[in-house]
């Protein structure tokens, strides 16, 4: 039987980066939410972050997403972060706020709207030279509503072009990470569904296009750990964007609607090779990041539970004893392999995870040592006037 003392030291190496756009304001189709204290400046969101990190641990990087976080000076923000204890991280395009991409971006008929989306990644990765920034994460908002509005092989055929153009322009050890979505806002087809496509256009690449999982971004009833065990398989997987959801695209708070989907998908990552120390070069090849929109509740607490999700999850599947699941598969023992998964999922490990943070300089309950650091309060107070940042 695994125990806690022996996972504890593969915690410590546990980095789970934050959206930038997780900390402003956000809501439905029919209205963005503000709330007090939501930054007016992205050096405000990176505080945020910061405040996540110092609090758990678990955060020592926070992703941009151009332009939404536009700044005149990307190397003084790398060193405003840098000055709060974090790094900046993943840079993620946005093609899909601009009227010339109505009918398509990567993928559009017109030349001219291609290049223009083209030139948009070559601005991204300029941000990532400054930034240090790894990976270059793209989703895409394109697709069509009806049969017949546009040749599906041509787009396909026209987003490998621009990708392939875009992927030349990445130097060193930087990555291209091509997203996937089953639908919308397109709803007769989108261009990159699924796991499938993405991996069969970052696959003719290169080396350094992988495919990003976003846990939100499946059917209902979907084996996400089947897909992440296959990607892992093939080397392919380059980073998760966590969060649950119940019906669609929900972006709520990873773990809150399926626990049990968050250890399996785990499990799959511990056992593929995904989870551990970071390589060479000081990255782990596989990132983790929060995609979520935090509509009702508190944005720096709603991302201090998910992290806090996450860890608990991770514990859990390091928890798995592999020797005897190994063997019971083996053997043919059906229940007996699925008790060794079950007793590992129903392990309680706050305790442990509470006097772990003690041991590393960590308060032992994030969450209330937060409500108690009067940080909501002073944000609250002090962040009045201006204009409230958000995805719109």
């Amino acid at each position: 039987m695994t125990t806690f003392s022996q996972i504890a030291p593969m915690l410590s190496g546990q980095a789970i980066e934050l959206p930038s756009w997780a900390f402003g304001n956000s809501g439905t189709r029919f209205k963005v939410f503000g709330t007090p204290g939501t930054p007016r400046s992205v050096e405000e969101k990176i505080a945020d972050a910061a405040t996540v990190h110092r609090f758990t641990g678990l955060a020592p990087t926070v992703a941009l997403h151009i332009p939404w976080d536009l700044v005149d000076d990307y190397t003084a923000l790398r060193r405003h972060a840098e000055d709060l204890g974090i790094a900046l991280g993943t840079i993620n395009s946005n093609t899909f706020q601009d009227d010339d991409y109505k009918y398509g971006a990567l993928t559009h008929v017109d030349p001219k709207v291609r290049q223009k989306a083209i030139d948009h990644h070559f601005e991204c990765i300029d941000v990532m030279d400054a930034t240090g920034s790894r990976d270059l994460k793209i989703w895409l908002a394109e697709g069509t509503n009806y049969p017949g509005q546009g040749d599906l092989r041509g787009r396909q055929d026209r987003l490998a072009e621009s990708l392939a153009t875009i992927y030349e322009r990445l130097s060193g050890e930087q990555r291209l990470v091509l997203e996937y979505k089953f639908f919308e806002p397109a709803f007769y087809h989108t261009d990159v569904p699924d796991w499938g496509t993405s991996y069969a256009q970052v696959a003719a690449l290169g080396d350094r296009a992988m495919v990003c999982l976003d846990t939100g971004h499946h059917a209902p009833g979907t084996n996400i750990e089947f897909i992440v065990m296959q990607l892992l398989r093939l080397g392919k997987l380059g980073s998760f964007d966590f969060n649950s959801r119940f019906y669609a695209d929900d972006d709520l708070i990873v773990g809150a609607a399926d626990p049990f989907q968050l250890f399996r998908i785990l499990v799959e990552v511990v056992r593929g090779g995904g989870y551990g120390p970071a390589n060479e070069s000081g990255h782990s090849d596989v990132a983790f990041m929060l995609d979520q929109c935090h509509n009702v509740e508190d944005k720096i607490p709603g991302q201090i539970r998910s992290v806090l999700n996450v860890q608990e999850m991770t514990a859990r599947a390091l928890l798995v004893d592999r020797e005897a699941l190994t063997a019971a598969q083996a053997a043919g023992d059906v229940l007996g392999a699925n008790a060794v998964l079950m007793d590992a999922f129903y392990t309680d490990v706050r305790a442990d995870l509470a006097a772990w943070r003690e041991e590393n300089g960590l308060p032992s309950d994030p969450m209330a040592a937060y409500a108690a650091s009067g940080y909501q309060q002073e944000i609250e107070s002090t962040r009045v006037g201006g204009t409230q940042l958000s995805w719109t």
